[in-house]
């Protein structure tokens, strides 16, 4: 078995973490790593707290996040479903999902660091955040 994408989409619609753990089901799978990015209430660089987050993405943001995908499961036996959410995001709202299936723990966990890592860094996706004293500033512009 080699790597395989089966997920890696933008979209504006709500995540389903159980429906990346079903994307990554296989008979050869014997560890699935999650990891599930959540808008939080407040930011260490907000003057006030946050009360939601606006994401917006660049055309191409489907395709990268594919590519980041096969970069990071690359050389392994990985199996990944990765999503990113754009629009309006309140409190408690999932902006990432990720689920990695592998044979063997250790190659899940990484593969799923190293997807969320870069997604980071790499992604063009962009966010406001809108604080509760009505300013809003955008994160992750350099």
């Amino acid at each position: 078995m080699t790597s395989d994408i089966r997920i890696a989409r933008i979209s504006d619609e709500p995540l389903d973490l159980a429906a990346h753990v079903q994307a990554v089901s296989d008979p050869a799978i014997g560890a699935v790593t999650t990891f599930l990015g959540q808008v939080r209430d407040h930011d260490p660089d907000a003057a006030s707290g946050v009360v939601a987050l606006e994401y917006s993405a660049h055309p191409d943001a489907e395709s990268a996040l594919r590519g980041i995908a096969e970069r990071a499961s690359a050389g392994t036996q990985a199996i990944v479903a990765v999503s990113h959410r754009v629009g309006r995001l309140d409190i408690g709202d999932a902006a990432v999902a990720i689920a990695v299936g592998s044979a063997h723990r250790a190659e899940a966990f990484e593969v799923c660091r190293a997807v969320i890592e870069q997604i980071k860094t790499d992604l063009p996706v962009w966010k406001r955040q809108i604080e509760s004293d009505g300013s809003a500033a955008w994160k992750g512009i350099a």
